[in-house]
């Protein structure tokens, strides 16, 4: 659909979320279609019925550059003759409230919510853009709506039927005509955010007889609804959090320290006082385990609402382990909830796109989810925070925040290592050939900041157990510059570029500058850090001769420190890819499964559902970034291996390696031609393999037995 022109829409003052109403005749209904563009985000509703089973919408863009509008068909709400159409705004992202550290409010998008609409048929607009033919009110129920505080609701301001024929909006306003938001609308095409789980508390504690706490289970993104009963203009206030205090109250303290202005994840609900009133939010999202439920009112139940990126499911494994098969569901769980709309650290203290996060679990999501087209609209607005000297920030979307502090090539390697993940899990290249361009650019900044071929500047090897330990900054992040211009070599080389051949002599003048410097001879890296080692494998800084050397030296430190991970959120991804790839699969399995503190497991015994950010979990318990374990078992155990000379697994060669210590294992994966299933199984001696391909596919089945 042609979406422009079109006119913007906003309420003529201020107060609460805007509503606006509009009354039109259709002759005929069949084939009718609505777009909208609703900032910071919109519900629509025609003759009363809200329009499909999107929530926050449109996903948050960097809207001075660009801005997404969503297409519905909707000849089933239509009817022929009067009609009426309903929008209501929350704030967003868009017109972004609460202070914050990241500078959110002051981002040079912000404005008051607005729309856009068309609402056509057979070619013909059933819905004038001018404001004449609309009215509006910010008197309505939603009183205040913030992405981190939260949202209050007075049901005392309903307005029933306000979306419907006949409504008397005489006491509404004619809405005002708004500049655009500036950047270029084009349509959403990845999959929106909806409600796609509901959970039920497994414990549900009083605390009081005005006070009572809701723990679902498990750390999620999204929000409750409750239903109470009692007085009009009692409030029920709810308090979201992954941590009680000892005396059972709702702790969030350690993620509200980022929000400088209200009360972060809180929402309100004002009775109107007949009888039993159901309620939920629909324009903020909280992280959480807990609800802590405070007011007079009787509490008649409360569910929780998980809130995610609505991809599909495309693979899981198992095994007998029971910790095993815990953590791919701690994984699984800490994807869905950091991917509300965008990829993010953690959906409660942040809620930002940090790049690092993001390409650090990226093969996870292709091998877990149906993410590509989520991640492709999520790097177009990387790139739209691309500044003209190349400078990549360490979040996206971006205001300001984050290039100076928080990026650095282990984060700016998303804009290279996830279009090659894509091409390889889907056979499409299309996000490397849209952004190569900006890969160039990005290089020759990064080049500018070389002393020696070597780069110093960006986060190292972040969440370490021992900072003062890390494997240096320099070396880290020589690294990934390194790795992102073979890359972008090779990007270069399938699109018919001139570039390759330049990108890969830098590449292999770092290779050389980070060996001079570092490899201390005899399979040693820097101070012998896990990091260090995983990545002079993985990246091959090792020259051939030395490869085994090190890759026993990582292997021996492993296993001398009872194969616990002395490594941040860089080596979680590096180290086990290292040892596994050297044939050292069992040791890189034990890393992940040893109980002790540091470790995965480790959390799991703790009562963690999902991630934690870093190994004592004094922070968020929400996060993604050391969750290529998931990866690593699809690739390693399963043999999933994605070809870059057969993309998208046309042709597909299984590498299958067991460990002594499962008896079974079997995975699938959903891939564009079809499900591949692996399984194997200990018979005595002998391991048994079961393999399933699509049809027409060829395959190879190559198991690394011991």
């Amino acid at each position: 659909m042609n979406f422009e022109p079109v006119k913007w829409l906003g309420a003529a003052e201020q107060g609460g979320a805007p509503y606006f109403r509009c009354e039109f005749d259709a002759e005929t209904v069949a084939g009718a279609t609505l777009a909208i563009c609703g900032l910071g985000w919109y519900e629509v509703c025609l003759n009363g019925r809200k329009v499909g089973d999107h929530v926050l919408d449109p996903i948050v863009t960097n809207y001075d550059l660009r801005a997404r509008y969503v297409v519905y068909d909707v000849a089933a709400y239509l009817k022929p003759g009067r009609n009426t159409v309903g929008v209501v705004l929350g704030t967003g992202w868009y017109d972004h409230v609460d202070a914050d550290v990241w500078n959110f409010d002051h981002a040079a998008w912000r404005d008051r919510c607005k729309f856009a609409l068309h609402l056509r048929c057979g070619g013909a607009e059933l819905v004038s853009g001018e404001p004449a033919g609309w009215r509006c009110t910010t008197a309505g129920p939603i009183t205040f709506n913030s992405l981190r505080n939260g949202e209050y609701y007075d049901a005392r301001l309903e307005m029933a039927g306000w979306a419907e024929n006949g409504f008397d909006d005489s006491a509404w306003q004619v809405p005002v005509p708004l500049a655009p938001p500036g950047g270029v609308l084009e349509e959403q095409t990845s999959p929106p955010c909806r409600v796609m789980r509901v959970i039920r508390p497994v414990a549900l504690k009083r605390l009081s007889p005005t006070r009572a706490v809701a723990d679902f289970g498990v750390n999620l993104s999204g929000w409750c609804r409750i239903r109470v009963r009692g007085k009009a203009g009692d409030t029920v206030e709810l308090r979201y959090g992954e941590r009680l205090f000892p005396d059972g109250r709702v702790d969030k303290e350690h993620i509200g320290k980022f929000v400088l202005s209200g009360e972060n994840q809180c929402d309100r609900y004002t009775l109107r006082g007949d009888g039993v009133e159901e309620w939920a939010p629909r324009f903020t999202f909280h992280g959480f385990q807990y609800c802590q439920i405070d007011g007079e009112p009787e509490l008649e139940s409360v569910t929780a609402e998980f809130v995610h990126t609505s991809f599909a499911d495309a693979g899981n494994f198992e095994s007998p382990d029971a910790e095993l098969n815990a953590l791919q569901r701690a994984v699984q769980e800490s994807y869905r909830g950091n991917f509300v709309g965008i990829p993010f650290d953690c959906p409660h203290r942040e809620k930002n796109g940090w790049t690092g996060d993001t390409q650090l679990a990226a093969e996870t999501g292709l091998c877990n989810f149906d993410a590509a087209s989520s991640l492709e609209q999520w790097l177009d607005t990387l790139a739209d925070c691309q500044r003209p000297s190349g400078q990549l920030p360490g979040i996206a979307p971006a205001c300001g925040w984050g290039y100076n502090w928080g990026s650095g090539p282990a984060w700016d390697a998303a804009f290279f290592v996830i279009p090659e993940l894509i091409y390889r899990y889907t056979g499409s290249g299309r996000t490397y050939e849209k952004h190569f361009d900006g890969m160039l650019r990005y290089l020759d900044y990064a080049a500018s900041r070389a002393s020696g071929d070597l780069v110093a500047f960006g986060l190292g090897d972040w969440n370490h157990i021992d900072n003062a330990k890390i494997a240096p900054v320099e070396f880290t992040s020589s690294a990934y510059l390194m790795h992102c211009n073979r890359l972008a070599a090779k990007f270069a080389r399938r699109l018919g570029r001139g570039e390759g051949t330049m990108l890969d002599a830098r590449a292999e003048r770092m290779r050389d500058a980070l060996n001079a410097r570092y490899n201390n001879g005899g399979g040693s890296f820097a101070h012998d850090e896990m990091t260090a080692l995983g990545m002079a494998l993985v990246f091959d800084i090792a020259p051939e001769g030395e490869r085994a050397a090190a890759a026993e030296r990582l292997a021996r430190i492993v296993r001398d420190n009872g194969y616990k991970p002395y490594f941040g959120i860089l080596g979680s991804r590096a180290v086990p890819r290292a040892l596994a790839d050297a044939g050292f699969v069992e040791t890189a399995f034990r890393l992940f499964m040893q109980p002790e503190y540091p470790g995965w497991i480790h959390w799991l015994r703790q009562g963690a559902t999902t991630l934690w950010g870093n190994w004592h979990g004094e922070a968020s318990r929400n996060h993604i970034m050391f969750g290529d374990v998931s990866a690593w078992c699809f690739r390693y155990l399963g043999g999933l291996v994605p070809d870059e000379a057969h993309p998208g697994f046309s042709s597909v060669t299984l590498r299958p390696h067991p460990v002594p210590q499962l008896d079974w294992f079997r995975m699938f994966h959903d891939t564009p031609h079809g499900r591949i299933s692996v399984g194997w199984r200990r018979e005595g001696g002998t391991y048994q393999f079961n393999v399933s391909v699509p049809d027409g596919i060829e395959h190879h089945l190559e198991p690394e037995v011991e």
